[in-house]
C-alpha cells in the first residue's frame, strides 16, 4: 500500500508560510532506455506504463493534501503527472512555460556514451562546468536557473498559508534545489531527482527552507 503524507503536511501551513511540493514527472521511454537518453525540452513524449504507475503512486501519497493550486511545465510528461493530482480535486493545472526542461541541443535523444563518442571535447567542457557551459545548441544550468527561479519564487510568494503542487523536470529541479541549498551549480548534477520524487520547500518572510529532497518512499519501484 502506498504511504500517505502525514497529517501535518496535509493541512495548510501557518498563514505566513507557503509549502511547495516540487515533484519530478513520471518515467518516459527516454528515461527507461538502457542506457537512458537525454530528452530535454526537445523531446515531448508521454508517460510510459511505468510512468503512469509512478504518477498514480505519488498522487496516492498526496491524496489528502489540501492543495490550493497545481502548477506544471507545459510538457506532456509533466502535465500528465500533474493531472492525477489536479483532476480529482477539480483544480485546473496552471502551465508555466519557464518550467520546461533544460534544452540539451544536439545531444537530444543520445546516451552519454554516444555523446562522448561524438563530442568528446564538448563533453569534457560541459562536465567540468555545467553551470556555465551549455549543452551544444542548448542551455547551461545557469540558463535554467535564470528562468526557473523567478517562476518558482513567484509561486511561493503567491500562496502564503497554502499548500501548492509543482510538477517539473530533472534539471529544472536540480538547478532550483541547488540554488536554495547553497550548492554550487557546478555540482547540481549530483542532486538526485528520481521520477515522481517529492521535494518539500517552505517559504516564509524570513527563510526558504528545503525540508526534503528526492523523497521516494511512496514508490514501489524507482
Amino acid at each position: 500500500m502506498t504511504p500517505t503524507a502525514t497529517a501535518e503536511l496535509c493541512r495548510p501551513p501557518d498563514s505566513r508560510v507557503t509549502r511547495m511540493f516540487l515533484v519530478r514527472h513520471g518515467s518516459t521511454e527516454a528515461n527507461e532506455r538502457k542506457p537512458f537518453v537525454l530528452q530535454g525540452s526537445e523531446i515531448d513524449t508521454p508517460l510510459t506504463t511505468k510512468g503512469w504507475q509512478q504518477a498514480r503512486e505519488v498522487a496516492a501519497f498526496l491524496r489528502e493534501v489540501e492543495f490550493s493550486a497545481v502548477y506544471a511545465s507545459p510538457m506532456i510528461r509533466a502535465q500528465q503527472t500533474a493531472s492525477l493530482n489536479a483532476d480529482p480535486r477539480g483544480i485546473s493545472i496552471r502551465p508555466v512555460d519557464a518550467l520546461k526542461e533544460c534544452s540539451v541541443g544536439r545531444w537530444q535523444g543520445l546516451s552519454w556514451d554516444e555523446i562522448r563518442a561524438r563530442d568528446p571535447d564538448e563533453v569534457a567542457r560541459f562536465l567540468a562546468n555545467p553551470a556555465r557551459e551549455r549543452h551544444p545548441g542548448g542551455e547551461s544550468y545557469e540558463d535554467v536557473l535564470a528562468r526557473v527561479a523567478p517562476a518558482l519564487n513567484d509561486i511561493l510568494a503567491a500562496h502564503s498559508g497554502q499548500n501548492v503542487l509543482v510538477v517539473a523536470h530533472n534539471m529544472v529541479n536540480r538547478a532550483y534545489l541547488s540554488h536554495l541549498l547553497g550548492i554550487d551549480l557546478t555540482l547540481a548534477r549530483r542532486v538526485r531527482q528520481t521520477n515522481c520524487c517529492v521535494n518539500i520547500i517552505h517559504r516564509s518572510a524570513e527563510l526558504t527552507d528545503v525540508v526534503s529532497v528526492n523523497s521516494i518512499w511512496h514508490l514501489t519501484e524507482s
